[in-house]
């Protein structure tokens, strides 16, 4: 991933770097990212670029049409406007001034490439526009609890049986435990403070060892604002995503049911993999 990334960040320092290109303001680049995450900077930014994602996926495998591409920028970013481009017709994704907030934007690849379309200024020598982009399955076990992929569409039904076993399987993260503090709703998502006493998977560490007294991991689980917890309360499987280095909350029964769903589960042998829930 990161091989990737940073071959493109040299691509394009090196070849659209406007301090060096001042008479092709106007010209347009085509950029192919095939890493599913990674990040782009632009230095001096002058005329515009097409930001084409494309993984490399097989096509038939129908992987990439569950696709949706999100991209934050660094807070530091600024000289350029991002667009979606489609048919010719470019529709404002994030604007410059915006750019400090950090905020992420999604998008499905078949709404068009990004469009990165550098801002006149008088001195571009402090220009750099920047950001980071992950490609995300718009399916799967609590996809549908990610605010940023359909926003204002963010629901808190519970999963079905089958996502469940699945969630605890395939998941960024995996464990159980219980919530100690109880995110504040002031946005559409805050991140809620938890404690597992049973870490089964994490990808990336976003769970540190030594919560209460030593026997526990503790972290911090972004929920939707939807969604209500209880701190201190029951012991729940705690399952999710990572994006941009921030845990998002995905499947989350009570335990005590999951216990029961997994071992009926084992017993038909509809468990897609093994743990020890004990």
């Amino acid at each position: 991933m990161s091989l990737c990334a940073n071959s493109l960040c040299l691509v394009l320092s090196q070849f659209m770097g406007g301090l060096s290109h001042e008479s092709h303001r106007r010209d347009v680049e085509q950029v192919y990212l095939r890493c599913s995450q990674g990040s782009l900077e632009w230095l001096y930014p002058t005329g515009a670029i097409f930001v084409n994602l494309r993984p490399n996926t097989e096509p038939s495998s129908g992987h990439t049409a569950a696709l949706h591409a999100c991209i934050k920028p660094y807070t530091h970013s600024q000289g350029s406007h991002v667009y979606l481009e489609h048919d010719g017709d470019l529709r404002m994704l994030l604007a410059e001034k915006d750019q400090a907030l950090g905020t992420v934007h999604c998008f499905s690849p078949a709404e068009g490439a990004l469009f990165v379309e550098a801002v006149p200024q008088a001195d571009i020598s402090r220009r750099i526009t920047a950001f980071q982009y992950e490609l995300v399955s718009s399916q799967g076990p609590g996809a549908h609890l990610f605010p940023y992929m359909h926003p204002g569409l963010v629901t808190c039904k519970p999963c079905s049986d089958e996502d469940v076993l699945m969630a605890v399987c395939t998941s960024d993260f995996a464990g159980s435990g219980i919530f100690r503090g109880a995110p504040s709703g002031a946005t559409d998502h805050s991140p809620a403070v938890v404690t597992l006493s049973r870490l089964f998977r994490q990808k990336t560490r976003v769970f540190a060892w030594g919560g209460a007294r030593g026997r526990g991991w503790s972290g911090r689980i972004n929920v939707p604002a939807q969604c209500s917890v209880q701190p201190v309360g029951d012991e729940y499987l705690l399952t999710g995503s990572v994006h941009f280095g921030d845990a998002w909350l995905g499947c989350a029964p009570r335990y005590k049911d999951f216990q029961k769903l997994y071992l009926t589960a084992q017993k038909t042998g509809r468990n897609p993999c093994e743990i020890d829930t004990d």
